[in-house]
């Protein structure tokens, strides 16, 4: 299984995306957990503790590795360069475990070079593709809503997009571009996730009413317990608090099922 998830900033995609990949581990699932997101927060939401984290790598700031696997030296242009470099065995070398999570950082690549078709953004993306096409076990990528690490190849591996929404209409207005960004690719099921619901039976009529009721895969209510998670650096079953992680498991239930059905 290979899911995208993106949404506005601060709708709470990494802790949904990182209580997932916890969730399919626990199930005994090898999990794959990508942070695509340039301000990066994934580790938290997974749970590794601070001292795993301090030593995490980030894959756009190792530039011995860029410009030994593209041929060209960083932040110089009028370079010529590999467009498939070697990436099978990043993943190995550079992700973190922790809890049956194997956790990857992408890191961002420098504004300076955006948009370009510069070393960083080809490894990473010949990256991305390669984990999402390559790869047999659970693959979670936490991106930006810009989906920036998404191109036509790697999209043709995602199974779904699930996008995060709160109940508000900037969040909803961001979900309808990325839905749009997500067709262009050709990823063809798309999802939305409700979260920081305070009355989850209006809200999610209201979600349904935009999107349609099939493309309503959860709805995970405001709980102070989350933020407290999120103060502490901890991850939501880490809390090991049953009632919590219950509409995280329904949403789990929910994209199995939509995954498995035909493609439309």
């Amino acid at each position: 299984m290979k899911l995208a998830v993106s949404g506005k900033g601060g709708v709470g995609k990494s802790t949904i995306a990182g209580t997932l990949a916890r969730l399919y581990a626990a199930d005994s699932c090898r999990v794959l957990a990508i942070d695509a997101d340039p301000d990066a927060n994934l580790a938290s939401a997974v749970g590794v503790p601070p001292e795993l984290r301090r030593g995490i790598r980030t894959i756009a700031g190792e530039r011995r590795l860029i410009e030994e696997r593209t041929g060209a030296r960083v932040r110089e242009f009028g370079q010529m360069f590999k467009l498939n470099p070697e990436v099978a065995d990043i993943a190995e070398r550079y992700a973190v475990r922790y809890a049956g999570v194997d956790l990857l950082v992408l890191g961002a690549v420098p504004r300076a070079a955006g948009g370009c078709a510069c070393p960083e953004s080809v490894l990473l993306k010949s990256l991305v593709l390669h984990l999402v096409l390559k790869r047999g076990e659970v693959v979670i990528l936490d991106m930006e809503a810009g989906i920036e690490h998404l191109g036509r190849g790697t999209a043709a591996g995602v199974d779904l997009m699930a996008v995060v929404v709160e109940p508000g209409r900037r969040s909803l207005e961001t979900a309808h571009r990325i839905r749009e960004m997500a067709a262009a690719l050709g990823i063809r099921r798309f999802g939305v996730v409700l979260n920081k619901s305070t009355s989850p039976a209006e809200d999610g009529e209201w979600v349904s009413a935009e999107f349609g009721a099939d493309s309503l895969l959860g709805v995970i209510p405001f709980d102070s317990r989350i933020a407290r998670a999120d103060r502490l650096g901890s991850s939501i079953p880490e809390l090991g608090q049953q009632d919590l992680l219950a509409p995280f498991r329904e949403l789990l239930v929910n994209l199995d099922s939509r995954i498995k059905e035909k493609t439309p």
